[in-house]
């Protein structure tokens, strides 16, 4: 059964969720960053539980459910220039800590969601953090470099090297964090590069670390739209790469990270090279 009616309500069971992934290509075995909006889902029995049943239930026990969570700061604004905070603040800032560190709420309630699901694992770079459960868990999130965390070794790397996919769960195309590591790879000239400091959890009390990154919440050089991803992946799908389709009520895309991040660096040199 594909829906079940519940009062005035009716829900997307996991049977059907499960049926729809596999119609959109996804495999046992497969690992997969997920970006979701529930919302446009639609209500599934389970909720956020639910979908990461769905996605088990494909995967099987070799596949692996990835996220960028990242995690929730407060105290960005306030960073001078040179991406120190004022001394007198820091006692009343919470440091960042990988086991409970909440998920960034801007990656949807999926991201918090599989963080917290038991035997989820994640980096330990705050701001390009993922939570990974599955096969190879430990080997994505591993190691993650505090410095240029998009770069080599990532989780994004990482996903890259291992074949991995990206599942557009109904999630805008703007929000495909794999490109990111694009952005660093890509040789272009003029990268914005950001300093700050962020506080981390250790045995020992908090610890301020200085953290140096190509610039993620503006675009990575000048002359980009604020959106540029959602285009990156418009000409991405337009070619014929990745496929299309629907699960449970959510537009959906599904695309192999490696052959994405070929694009995506492609698209980038080509307008910005020197």
């Amino acid at each position: 059964m594909r829906r079940i009616t519940l009062g005035d309500d009716r829900f997307w069971t996991v049977d059907a969720l499960a049926h729809d992934l596999a119609a959109l290509g996804l495999a046992a075995g497969d690992a997969v960053m997920v970006h979701a909006s529930l919302r446009r889902v639609g209500p599934v029995l389970g909720g956020a539980d639910g979908v990461i049943a769905a996605l088990r239930r494909v995967l099987g026990p070799q596949g692996c459910i990835l996220a960028y969570v990242s995690w929730l700061e407060s105290f960005e604004d306030a960073l001078d220039d040179d991406g120190r905070l004022d001394p007198a603040l820091k006692p009343f800032i919470p440091p960042f800590d990988a086991a409970t560190s909440r998920a960034n709420p801007d990656h949807g309630w999926f991201a918090e969601a599989l963080r917290t699901t038991p035997g989820t694992r994640r980096s330990g770079n705050p701001g390009a953090s993922v939570a990974a459960l599955g096969a190879g868990a430990d080997g994505f999130t591993a190691h993650h470099a505090m410095d240029y965390g998009y770069g080599a070794g990532s989780p994004f790397a990482r996903l890259v090297e291992a074949g991995g996919m990206v599942l557009m769960l109904g999630a805008p195309w703007d929000t495909m964090s794999l490109l990111h590591h694009a952005e660093h790879i890509a040789d272009i000239p003029g990268k914005h590069v950001r300093h700050m400091e962020v506080p981390l959890a250790t045995p020992a009390g908090t610890r301020w670390q200085p953290i140096t990154e190509f610039d993620t919440v503006d675009p990575v050089v000048d002359g980009l739209d604020d959106d540029y991803f959602a285009t990156i992946v418009d000409d991405f799908l337009a070619l014929g790469q990745g496929r299309q389709g629907q699960v449970g009520d959510a537009a959906c895309a599904l695309v192999p990270a490696a052959a994405m991040t070929r694009f995506a660096v492609d698209w980038l040199e080509r307008r910005f090279r020197a």
